[in-house]
Order: structure tokens, then sequence, then C-alpha cells
């Protein structure tokens, strides 16, 4: 049996938290520079507020309190993500994240009576420690699950864990009420294209012909068709495949043509791509940087360069990627465009462990991989950035915008909540006694 636990309104849930008062309101966080709303509360989607609003038509409400927006915290994000897939690892046999809010379990070997308890359990225990609230669908494989924890968040008589056999009554009457595009995997145009053919709902697709599927379609769809049969077709290395290339980019909070502030913002964008290779344990052999001027503003000078920068030998050193950037920036920096965007690629991945590297060929500084190890380990404990390489002006333009940033309660000394007394409080105690 396979199991989906996914956080309800995640980024939302992560601000209540520690901020109790955001309880039963209508809350939002926003994107990168504050830009559009990104997540929603249930209380903000019963306003008619879709996802991706624009957050400055919104500022009205906020300004009467009517909503509260916040700024993206991924740094108190992505802590309580790790926290979460460290219990489910405590509590599980195996457990593959998927997501940031999402991750499945495996239980094999357990009854489904025995699945459906420890799921159960598993909820009051991450409501318990973490104070998420979590939905939990079951099932013999991955899309199964998927659609089992859908209706555990839809239908309130679940208590939100949801398991389906695959072969029962409840899994037929979902599957028959399902929009074959509402099914994992299966997008906007290829729903299009399979309700040409007279399959519209998810029961559809689980009894098509699997070859017929295999030719006009994909190996995928068909594998997926197997799947609602409860057929499990997917498999952990599958979900958990390695990128073919990495990127890191983001938005400036205002243009700048300062070589010195991109230069400061692809650095910072370098060593978050070098991280996420070494994550994936796999090894770069070029470098790519780009920078974007804004499109928009069509009174401005326009200006889209990139350069790619192949690296001596493989490598997830982020000295190494860092003197790519630096000589690829010093290639396309012109200093008379206002940038307002930039980002580094890593490209032309290859497996660490299978590549063998020559040290007779390989840099001096290359030969430490206990260096990058251990930054990577103290990161990950104190918080994303604690340890990089050079320097950042905190008012940079670069920077991005987060006005209504809460603290990052989880992972800096200088944020921890604070908890007192009021004085009035204590006064009155001492007049009691």
């Amino acid at each position: 049996m396979i199991g989906l636990i996914d956080a309800n309104n995640f980024y939302v849930s992560c601000e209540r938290i520690f901020q109790p008062a955001l309880e039963g309101r209508p809350v939002g966080v926003m994107s990168n520079n504050d830009g559009c709303v990104i997540a929603r509360s249930a209380e903000l989607k019963a306003l008619d507020i879709p996802m991706g609003t624009p957050a400055f038509k919104l500022e009205g409400l906020r300004r009467r309190g009517e909503i509260h927006l916040l700024s993206s915290n991924y740094e108190l994000y992505g802590d309580m993500s790790r926290r979460l897939t460290q219990l489910l690892r405590d509590a599980c046999p195996e457990v593959a994240p998927y997501s940031i809010d999402e991750m499945f379990v495996y239980l094999e070997g357990l009854t489904t009576e025995q699945c459906e308890g420890l799921g159960r359990e598993l909820r009051q225990r991450i409501r318990r420690h973490l104070g998420l609230p979590v939905c939990i669908g079951l099932a013999p494989t991955h899309t199964l699950a998927k659609l089992a924890n859908h209706l555990a968040k839809q239908a309130s008589h679940y208590q939100g864990v949801c398991l389906l056999n695959g072969h029962d009554h409840t899994t037929e009457a979902l599957l028959k009420r399902t929009p074959v595009g509402s099914v994992w995997g299966v997008g906007h145009r290829l729903a299009e294209r399979l309700a040409i053919g007279g399959v519209n709902t998810a029961w559809d697709l689980r009894e098509s012909n699997e070859k017929q599927l295999r030719k006009h379609f994909s190996v995928v769809l068909a594998r997926t068709a197997l799947e609602l049969r409860g057929v499990p077709c997917l498999t952990m290395n599958a979900l958990d495949k390695p990128r073919e290339r990495i990127m890191t980019s983001r938005s400036f909070g205002q243009p700048t043509g300062v070589f010195a502030e991109v230069h400061n913002a692809l650095r910072r964008h370098a060593q978050r791509s070098a991280e996420k290779l070494r994550e994936q344990r796999s090894l770069a052999r070029a470098v790519m940087v780009f920078l974007n001027t804004n499109r928009h503003r069509r009174d401005q000078l326009q200006y889209f360069p990139q350069e790619l920068i192949a690296l001596p030998s493989p490598s997830d050193d982020t000295r190494v990627i860092l003197d790519a950037v630096r000589q690829g920036l010093e290639r396309i920096h012109r200093p008379r465009y206002q940038f307002m965007k930039a980002g580094v690629m890593l490209l032309d991945l290859v497996d660490a462990e299978q590549y063998q590297m020559s040290l007779l060929h390989q840099p001096a500084r290359d030969r430490h991989p206990f260096l990058m190890a251990t930054i990577d380990q103290i990161n990950q404990r104190m918080g994303q950035g604690t340890i990089s390489f050079g320097m950042t002006n905190a008012p940079a333009a670069w920077q991005l915008r987060c006005a209504h940033r809460s603290n990052r309660f989880t992972t800096r000394w200088d944020e921890l909540m604070k908890v007192g007394t009021h004085p009035g409080a204590i006064d009155a105690c001492s007049s009691r006694t």
C-alpha cells in the first residue's frame, strides 16, 4: 500500500503555526517580489480571489484589514518540510518526498486496516508535533493515492484519511465522476485529445485498451491507465529521477546595471544550484549564465544575453561553478543596460557515483568533497546561506522585495518566537497574593 501525505494550504499553514491570530482569517502568500498570490487559505478562496491575482489589486482589502497578505518565507517553509519528512521517516519504512508539501510513504506488509490505522495516527502525530494539518490518501498505486488524497480533502466524513483498494464501489464511483484532466499526469491538451476519442473521465481511461493508448498516445499514459486499475507501474526511482539540468533564477527587487550587484545575485544563484547538484549526486560539465532586461519597458534598451562556459572537468564544487559564472558575466555584462533578472543553469549533468574522475588531471582545489559536504550540512542545520562564498550587501538592488515577510522562526536565532507575560497581569497576580 502507498500513502500520499499532503499538507493543506502548506504555506499558509506554516504561517499560522507561529501566528495563531491568522486562524480563521483570509490569508494569502505572495510570490517573489510580492508580485501575485501563490497560496490561499480556505477563507481567501471563499472570497473568490483566484490564484495568481496580482497583489496590487488586493492592496485596498489588505489596508482595510479584510485580508492578510504575507511575503514568501521559503526558509521557514523549507525547514517545516524537512521536519515533516523526518517525522515520516521515523514512522515509515520508506519515504519519498515528491514536493515541498507532498511525501509518498510505502507501507509494504501491512493490511488495509493497519494502513488506515497508521494513516490516522500519522495525521494526529503531525498535527501534534508540527502543527501542520494534512490529508492522507492510501491506495495500491501512486495515481490512486493521489485521487484518494483529493477525496480525503473534499469529503469531510473521511476525517482527512481516505483508503481506496482499487476495486471497490467507492473507487469506481470516484473514477466515474473525476474528469480525465484531473488525473495525475494528464494535462489540459492531452485531456482534449482523449475527449475526442470518448475518454472523458478517469474511469474511461481505466477501461481503455492499454495497447491502443501506447500506440496513439504514450507508454506513460498506458501506465497511468494500469495504475487506475490498481496495478503499480511507478517506482520510487522514477519519482526521484535526477534532473537533467538545474536552474536557479530570480527577478530583482529593482532593475540594476551595476556589475557588482548583478554578480552578487548570480553568485547566490550559483551556490544554490551547486547545492541542488550535490543533493542529487550529480556533476555538471557546463554552466550557463543569462541576464534579462525588463521586456515590458519598451522605453528602455533591451538585452537578453546568455553565455555557456564549459568546465575543465565535471564538478559539483561551488568554487569551480562560481569561477565559471564570473567568466560568463564578464563576457556578457554591459553597464548601459538595466537588468531585471539573472540566472544560472547547470547543464550536461552526469552521475557522480558512476563517473570516474582522474585525480591526476583534477585541479587540487576540486579534491576536497568533504569541504562541500560540511558546508551543506551546516546550511541545512543552521539555515540556508549561513555559510556562503563572498559577502553580499543587504540593501542591494537585486534583493527581493518582501515587505510583509514573517520571521524565520525555526532557523534564525534572532527571529525566534518571544514568550512573555503582560505587565498588567503580573501586577494583578501580585495584588491578589
